[in-house]
Parts: structure tokens; C-alpha cells; sequence
């Protein structure tokens, strides 16, 4: 979190204006320490990141453009009964393509919540699945993580497939699938076929079409975006780096930027808030040994033959390439720079890990998350507490002990207490906790997101020779050492406190 909370001010006010505290709403979050001083170079990714799309209408555009390429390809017309549903799913969840279940699970793959289509299932069923209710994440031809809110529609959809024919008679509910004669619809065969359907109106432009045809429904249109990115460009070189075709980028860019200008100044062209604009990235590969570099026709959008191998030539959009050619072409170091995108994978773990570049997480959920939280922390403060007592329960005892404390009763309030948290962000829960558990997303956030908040416009509230300072994390058996001092430092103040009044 934001080490100076005492002294928040939003610094695009004067010095002489009113100091105004940052909401929640405005503030980047900090995991590990970075001045933005030292930052030459700002990345940015465009879908869900500058171009944050409408939620849910988003989601259910792209719903039911799967949901009908999966009836037009032989799946029962029963389907198009089914619409999206915003409350169900969340990004980070796990796909069992070999039970058909749908998993939220923590870092090391301990299962905290488990679904079979829409129904939860509980405890001892759990194991008949899972024994050690543990999955290895690892195994990624088993294991699907949805890892970008583009998953969303397609994890609603999967989970509506296995809805579907499990309450149709018509199908015999196997282990692994279902039997209808002498045709076989298996739990992996059902996921590739989703899959495949989400691939083909993405590859075919379907779902950009319809986007582009009504972008004041599905994309959200910041003015402050053009005021972020030419305050950026004053202090530092700013490159736009997507997976989106030239055309689609041209059409949301222009969209976002260009009709963002107030009557009466200079039109700008998008092209002019970046230093480098690369199209077709191919991202994560990207982040590796990436593909050709090639120059974009910016009249007709097609591809220029051959390897592009010159200097950077501004105005030119480029095609392909990879995150060390950016570098060459920016003249910057992978230190230097602060990429900026939403896909906890393809934009922030690779860029870390791969290229040691900095690091911001778009997470647009945060909004809900914090306004949860905000609402439902008495909860957590009661699982606390109840944590805190079980641990008194066992303080005096130790391995010569005979008794048996009864715990039963505390163990069922924490799950309740689990349940009715999980239920306030949804029916799979929150993004990033099932009770005082971090799930799997949360877990790569803190690693490898150094700054992350609900929107890259945040940035405009702090100057751009801000340090964000990340709060001390304490280890289990420092935390143990500091709680012991501060219980002697209040025994002995209660203690002085007595001396004091009986002197008196």
C-alpha cells in the first residue's frame, strides 16, 4: 500500500490549492519500491488497459458470439437459453479439463473452492476428486488458468456447457464426460471446443467488428487518458505495445484520443502521444525471441515486405518484434522502463522475469474489491479474532499434553464467516482471498506487479518524481518477536501506570 497515506495530496493542484486525500479509488498500490524519477520509458498494452471495456456488456457480447459458434457447430440449440451472468465468474480460476470442474485455487494448488457446472461442491465430495483437495498447477495439459477478464465469457460459457448436460437426460453423466449412444462428449473435448470458438471470433474479427460498430458501449472513453500520456511524454518516451491488428488499434486509438480534443485546439493524431507504436506483438512471446519486425501501411493496414533493421522512424507503426528490439529502437534499458498492462501473464510475469523491466498490473476489479472490503471487514477482523483465540487454546500446552480442545465449534463460525465473505463479491468470490486465504492471482500480483491499481489513469495523481514506497513485510517469526515486544512494552505501562496511582 501507499506508504505516505498521511500525507496524501493530489499533485495536480497547486501548491496553493486545498490538499485533497486520495481516494481509494484514485491510488496505485505498491509492492515493491520504485521512483518514478528513475523511469525513462513507459509501455503500455491496449485492451483492457488504455481501452477499458464496459462491464458486464463486454463480457456478454463476447458470450454470446461463443455460445453461437458452439450451437453452429453441432452443440444443442437448448444453449441459447443461457445469458451471462456477471455474478458467477472471476479471473484466476482453474479449468479441470479432466472432471469438468472449475477450481479457485491458492499458490501451491490447494483447492479453495470447488464448482461441477453451477453447482458447489463441499467437503469429503472434494476428495473423491482431489485427495489431498491439491491440484498441480504445473500440469498445464490438465489445468487451464483464465487468466485475463477476456477468459470471463468463455469460463461462464464452460460452466453453462457443463450445466447443460448434466441436467439433460438425454446424456448419461460419466466420470469424465457424458454418454448419448454411442457418442461420447468428454470434459477436455467440451473445453478445446470453447476454446476454439473463443480463437475464431477473436481470429476472425467477429468480436472487433461489433465493438468497433458501438465503441460508446463496450469502450470507456477517458478524457484524462490524453492529459496521462502528454504529461508522460514531458518527462519520458512512451510506447504502445499490443496484440490487437493495426486496423482495430487505429479505430479504438482514435476513438480514445483524438475525439477526446476540445473544440477549438489543435487536432492531434495518436500517433503523436507515443515515441513507438507496435502492433501484432504476439505477446508473451514477445517478451522471448518474438517475431519479425515489419513496417505497417498506416493507409491500408497491410504488412511491408521484408525485416524492418533501420533506426526508429517516428510516425511509423510497427508490426511484430519483441521486447528487445523496443529497447534498441527507444535506445533504453529494460530497467528503465514501467510497462503498464492488465494480463497478469502475458504482460507482467514475462516482462519481470524475462526482461526485468518494472512492472504496473491494470486491475479493474480492484474498485470492487475495496468497496467489498470496506463493507465486509468487521468479518475478517471476527476470523482474525477467532484465529487469535485458537491460538490461546493451545499457548499453555505443549507436545506432553493430554488434552483435547474441543475446536469444532470455532472451526464452523470461520467457515461461515469464510462463506459470507466469499458470497459479497460473487458467487466464485473474491479475485484475491477466500477468507484470510490469497488465492493464486493474488499470490502473482504481489510478485511480480511492482505498482498495481484499478486503472492506469491513477498515474495522474502522483508527480512524475514520486517514490512509491512498499510497506515492510514482516516474516512469521519477526512478527512473533514484535508482538512479544509490544505485549511487554503495554504489561509494563499498565504496570507503571498501577505504581503511579497507588504512590498517589
Amino acid at each position: 500500500m501507499d506508504s505516505k497515506d498521511a500525507m496524501e495530496t493530489d499533485p495536480i493542484v497547486s501548491s496553493d490549492a486545498p490538499r485533497v486525500k486520495r481516494g481509494f479509488d484514485q491510488k496505485v498500490f505498491v509492492n515493491r519500491s520504485l521512483t518514478l524519477e528513475n523511469i525513462k520509458c513507459y509501455g503500455f498494452d491496449m485492451d483492457y488497459t488504455m481501452a477499458m471495456y464496459k462491464s458486464p456488456d463486454y463480457e456478454s457480447l463476447g458470450f454470446e458470439l461463443i455460445r453461437d459458434r458452439m450451437v453452429s457447430i453441432g452443440y444443442p440449440h437448448e444453449l441459447l437459453r443461457y445469458t451471462y451472468d456477471p455474478s458467477f465468474p472471476t479471473r484466476g480460476l482453474v479449468i479441470d479439463t479432466t472432471y469438468g470442474n472449475l477450481l479457485k485455487v491458492d499458490s501451491n494448488g490447494n483447492i479453495l473452492v470447488c464448482s461441477h457446472g453451477f453447482c458447489f461442491i463441499k467437503g469429503e465430495d472434494i476428495h473423491k476428486y482431489y485427495p489431498n483437495k491439491f491440484i498441480q498447477r504445473d500440469d498445464t495439459e490438465r489445468f487451464y488458468i483464465l487468466n485475463t477478464l477476456f477468459n470471463l465469457s468463455e469460463t461462464y460459457l464452460y460452466t453453462c456447457l457443463v450445466d447443460f448436460f448434466t441436467r439433460c437426460t438425454r446424456y448419461t453423466k460419466l466420470l469424465k464426460g457424458y454418454q448419448h449412444g454411442d457418442l461420447f462428449m468428454s470434459y477436455r473435448s467440451m473445453f478445446q471446443d470453447v476454446r476454439d470458438a473463443m480463437d475464431f471470433i477473436h481470429d476472425t474479427g467477429i468480436l472487433k467488428e461489433r465493438t468497433i460498430k458501438n465503441l460508446e458501449k463496450y469502450v470507456v472513453k477517458d478524457t484524462n487518458l490524453p492529459v496521462l500520456l502528454t504529461r508522460i511524454k514531458e518527462v519520458a518516451k512512451v510506447f504502445l505495445a499490443t496484440n490487437s491488428d493495426y486496423n482495430y488499434t487505429e479505430s479504438i486509438m482514435k476513438y480514445l484520443l483524438e475525439s477526446n480534443a476540445k473544440s477549438g485546439s489543435p487536432k492531434k493524431s495518436w500517433h503523436s502521444f507515443f515515441d513507438l507504436v507496435v502492433v501484432d506483438t504476439k505477446k508473451p512471446l514477445f517478451f522471448a525471441e518474438g517475431t519479425v519486425l515489419r513496417q505497417v501501411d498506416t493507409h491500408t493496414g497491410k504488412l511491408r515486405i521484408g525485416t524492418y533493421t533501420g533506426d526508429l522512424q517516428h510516425g511509423t507503426v510497427y508490426s511484430g518484434g519483441s521486447s528487445d528490439i523496443v529497447c534498441d529502437l527507444l535506445d533504453v534499458k529494460g530497467k528503465d522502463i514501467l510497462y503498464v498492462g492488465d494480463h497478469i501473464f502475458g504482460d507482467i510475469l514475462k516482462s519481470k522475469k524475462r526482461q526485468g523491466w518494472k512492472t504496473f498490473l491494470v486491475v479493474p476489479e480492484l474498485i470492487k474489491e475495496l468497496q467489498v472490503w470496506e463493507e465486509k471487514k468487521n468479518l475478517f477482523e471476527e476470523l482474525k479474532r477467532l484465529d487469535i483465540f485458537l491460538a490461546e487454546i493451545y499457548k499453555h500446552l505443549d507436545s506432553g499434553s493430554q488434552e483435547c480442545p474441543d475446536i469444532r465449534a470455532i472451526q464452523t463460525r470461520m467457515k461461515v464467516l469464510t462463506y459470507r465473505m466469499d458470497m459479497s463479491y460473487g458467487q466464485m468470490g473474491s479475485l484475491l482471498r477466500s477468507g484470510s486465504r490469497q488465492t493464486l492471482f493474488a499470490s502473482q500480483l504481489m510478485r511480480y506487479a511492482d505498482l498495481y491499481s484499478s486503472t492506469c489513469i491513477n498515474l495522474l495523481h502522483y508527480p512524475f518524481n514520486y517514490l512509491f514506497m512498499a510497506p515492510p513485510v514482516l516474516m512469521p517469526h519477526e512478527v512473533a518477536a514484535q508482538n512479544s515486544a509490544d505485549f511487554c512494552s503495554s504489561e509494563l505501562t499498565v504496570t507503571n501506570n498501577i505504581v503511579t496511582m497507588n504512590r498517589s
